[in-house]
């Protein structure tokens, strides 16, 4: 029997590796940037052609690379960052495995130009699919221009998996953002297309931030800084307000890295219980600083997973910290047990008058019942707390459509009754069904919308409205645009990143412009143009659709039931939620 065991030619094996580092455009700009990092650059300049797929560009100023470094920095295994197995738990760098480059370089057509400062003349090598094809002096700049052009040029197959250019380039930014985050001391500038996206200075990390995200963030950020000496924990927290249903702005960093940890997210999401709306996630850009010997980086080939040696620690921090700084800014109540309330008759509290007050606003008590004293207090206390535990368990076992009611125009008022909790009881032929009327409402939204005119009318508005777009939301923009005058917007981009609106469809009022563009720019995350319809749809479902708790009159409900019944009574949503349960009264009756 002959043998079967043979060794890969370097150039598959080269490709297989690469594999592990290069997964998309935003593999290369992630390790490029940091390698200029590493050099000891001030000033960063990225260039991007067609998401990634024809060209990447890094330029730096950092301290550049001899003739000889310069090739060698091509070779697997080859890096200037560990000599002994014992450096690799003393990283203080980014990158360190010695595999980028030639990683790069086996899937690519790569250009590198480099000089070491006070050299009188560099060196330009050019190296396709991992061979390399000449090296020579030349005249450069100082530091050291990367150019990767035709990624996956020899590698077809991988090339057609790639995303449309609004993904790739989006995942691009992320990668980009998250090294300008670390770096707030640096200057960073990325073009696309030859179009400026982002040219940040060197500052603070609030103002950092804010160039990044946009100064509509400014006010919403809340500080945090906690030093134990053995760690040090500093950043910002953003509002309530400024929490999104999908994970937007969440960053953590140690040690100037960017890493994932869906444990510590917990600690943020907690220090934050009792304040957001459920499904809700707070926007958090926090930075951890200790010794490297108390982390490993080298758990994951993109490196973006920490081991800490003890994350019950540092989850503790965390959580403690954020909970301290919203109380602090009066966010998140807190208790002072110096106060002595008994001499607050005597010494009234203190006016600033820098500050703004509000006439007080009036609540109204949706869940306040003015027969709760008349009603005897087992069936208050027992049945209609059943009566929602069981909603909840959904212990329903009926099928998905019920037929039991005619499609007559029928008087369904005397049928009716709202309880407390916001859910309405409908009874009808001797069962009885607890009703989520928001969903119910959100459905035959949904099948309305069905029989609109795709090409919707506008109505102008009187004034103008303005919207300030950060460099992410003015990107997705310019991929939906072609989509707008049909939907009814008359929307233009203006200086400064503004959007002025000018006309919105007949169907979005006026006072929900603002909020409805900020979730749609927020749902369009990694969406490609052709969702947008159906994503805008949803959208418009979600944001004209009233909650259980806004249905206070059976004449309202009356019509949504009809219109309900006409399509089946569906028990359940298409995200598979429930629109009602029926209730035992069987059951009931053992309670008394």
């Amino acid at each position: 029997m002959s043998d079967i065991i043979q060794l890969l030619p370097d150039h598959v094996a080269n490709q297989i590796a690469a594999g592990e580092v290069v997964q998309r455009p935003a593999s290369i700009v992630k390790e490029l940037l940091e390698n200029a990092i590493d050099a000891g650059a001030t000033k960063i300049e990225l260039i991007v052609e067609e998401a990634g797929r024809n060209l990447i560009k890094v330029a730096d100023n950092g301290s550049g690379m001899s003739e000889t470094d310069a090739r060698m920095a091509f070779e697997r295994h080859a890096t200037s960052k560990i000599r002994t197995t014992e450096d690799i738990f003393h990283i203080a760098t980014k990158g360190f495995r010695g595999e980028a480059l030639a990683s790069i370089a086996a899937v690519a057509q790569v250009e590198l130009k480099t000089k070491k400062q006070d050299a009188e003349i560099g060196t330009v090598i050019y190296i396709e699919g991992g061979e390399l094809q000449f090296q020579e002096p030349a005249q450069t700049t100082e530091g050291a221009v990367f150019s990767v052009k035709n990624l996956f040029f020899n590698v077809p197959a991988r090339r057609k998996f790639l995303k449309s250019n609004n993904i790739e380039f989006r995942h691009i930014i992320d990668e980009f953002q998250r090294v300008a985050l670390a770096h707030e001391n640096l200057e960073f500038s990325l073009y696309h297309n030859d179009e400026v996206i982002f040219n940040l200075r060197k500052g603070s990390q609030m103002q950092r931030i804010v160039d990044i995200f946009g100064r509509k963030l400014h006010p919403l950020l809340v500080p945090i800084k906690e030093d134990l000496g053995w760690v040090k924990l500093n950043g910002f927290v953003g509002k309530p307000e400024a929490a999104k249903k999908s994970r937007g702005e969440q960053f953590f960093f140690v040690n100037g890295r960017y890493f994932r940890s869906p444990y510590l997210n917990r600690a943020v999401q907690e220090a934050f219980e009792g304040l957001l709306q459920s499904n809700y996630s707070p926007s958090f850009f926090l930075y951890l600083d200790l010794d490297p010997e108390k982390i490993d980086v080298n758990i994951h080939p993109q490196k973006t997973e920490v081991k800490f040696e003890d994350e019950n620690l540092i989850f503790a921090l965390i959580r403690s910290t954020i909970k301290k700084s919203l109380g602090i800014y009066n966010v998140a109540p807190s208790l002072d047990f110096e106060r002595n309330e008994q001499m607050d008759s005597f010494f009234p509290p203190k006016v600033d008058a820098a500050k703004s007050y509000h006439a007080p606003g009036i609540h109204i008590d949706r869940n306040f019942n003015p027969f709760k004293d008349q009603i005897p207090s087992k069936i208050n206390d027992t049945a209609m707390v059943n009566l929602t535990e069981m909603y909840q368990q959904e212990s329903s076992a009926l099928p998905s459509k019920i037929n039991l009611f005619d499609e007559e125009d029928e008087d369904l008022e005397e049928d009716l009754l709202r309880l407390p909790n916001g859910y309405w009881l409908f009874n009808k032929d001797h069962r009885t069904l607890m009703l989520d009327l928001g969903r119910i409402h959100q459905i035959v939204l949904a099948e309305n919308r069905k029989n609109v005119s795709k090409s919707k009318k506008s109505q102008s508005l009187l004034f103008s409205l303005e919207y300030h777009l950060n460099e992410i939301e003015k990107n997705k923009f310019r991929s939906i645009k072609k989509y707008l005058p049909d939907l009814g917007f008359d929307i233009v981009l203006a200086q400064d990143n503004v959007l002025r609106i000018n006309a919105v469809p007949e169907d979005v009022k006026e006072s929900q412009v603002i909020k409805f563009l900020e979730n749609l720019f927020e749902i369009l995350e990694y969406k490609t143009e052709e969702e947008f319809l159906e994503n805008y749809n949803n959208q418009w479902i979600r944001t004209n659709a009233k909650s259980k708790f806004d249905f206070l009159y059976k004449a309202e409900v009356e019509q949504i039931l009809k219109d309900f019944i006409k399509l089946g009574f569906p028990e359940f949503t298409t995200n598979g939620n429930r629109t009602f349960v029926e209730v035992p009264t069987e059951e009931l009756k053992n309670k008394f």
